[in-house]
């Protein structure tokens, strides 16, 4: 059940049995056996099937090479730290967090209990997100559809995201990971109406999981991340301000700070502040 979607090679396998759509694809088995002269959608992103360990490669998610001169250079750096039969070379798919869209799910044997849909309006960074930063809630019956057919398909049992993205060039939603695990956003859900840590109880203990509903337009902000993210977006010309502030009304969920255990979101700040400094004297990049 689990290997379909730690294997991210037998997550696009899947998909395409089921005609579920996917960025192009290929390993890096195959770019070596056939040279780097052949015919490649730059950009591309390398990313690994499986994360085995932890390393830069699997720290990033994935990297972006732009040319053929940078895919040799980031391919051989990639090998020495994951085994060249788990390196993917993907095409990218165009536009940013808000073209990014996730289905999360409570499942038992394929049937799903409970679900939120949600789009990842933000992201850091914002054109290649390692997380999001801001989230809402909001109605997708394609992004429903297409994951129950994966889930269904492979029987699982338990919490998880599948995402996607939808391609501006074909306006097709396309497949990008599946998550057998707890998600960043995930107190998004419980503010929405879908309480998923109560609800994954009940099914652990044999007991009934009461219908729910998500509510639609909720939100959840990573203000810590977000707000620098939305300052380059908005300097960019990418995002006008008056937009973000508008996107800070409504009802919300925060990621951290919680007025009855105030504790994490107090940590939080040094702890940033900590890994800004730490990031500058590495590679002078925030």
């Amino acid at each position: 059940m689990l290997r379909w979607a730690y294997d991210k090679r037998l997550s696009y396998r899947l998909a395409q049995s089921l005609g579920v759509p996917y960025p192009r694809t290929w390993t890096a088995v195959q770019v070596l056996e056939l040279g780097y002269e052949i015919e490649l959608p730059f950009p591309l992103i390398i990313k690994p099937a499986i994360k085995e360990e932890f390393n830069p490669l699997t720290a990033a998610k994935a990297w972006q090479v732009n040319d053929r001169d940078e895919l040799r250079a980031r391919l051989t750096e990639a090998a020495e730290m994951v085994d060249c039969d788990l390196l993917l070379l993907q095409e990218t798919i165009p536009g940013n967090g808000a073209a990014q869209l996730s289905y999360a799910a409570l499942c038992e044997e394929g049937r799903v209990l409970a679900s939120v849909t949600a789009r990842r309006t933000r992201q850091y960074p914002a054109d290649f997100g390692r997380a999001s930063t801001f989230v809402e809630t909001i109605e997708q019956p394609q992004v429903a559809e297409l994951s129950q057919q994966l889930l269904e398909e492979m029987r699982f049992s338990g919490l998880i995201e599948v995402e996607f993205k939808r391609d501006p060039r074909d306006d097709q939603l396309k497949l990008l990971d599946i998550n057998p695990r707890v998600w960043g956003w995930h107190s998004l859900c419980q503010r929405a109406g879908v309480d998923f840590p109560y609800l994954a109880w009940r099914l652990a203990q044999g007991l009934s999981v009461p219908a729910s509903e998500a509510e639609l337009g909720v939100r959840w902000l990573r203000f810590s991340t977000d707000f620098p993210t939305a300052v380059r977006e908005i300097a960019r010309g990418r995002l006008p301000a008056r937009d973000y502030v508008r996107s800070l009304r409504g009802p919300r969920a925060q990621a951290i700070f919680a007025r009855d255990d105030p504790w994490p979101g107090l940590v939080e700040l040094p702890m940033l502040i900590a890994t800004l400094i730490r990031r500058l004297r590495s590679d002078g990049a925030i």
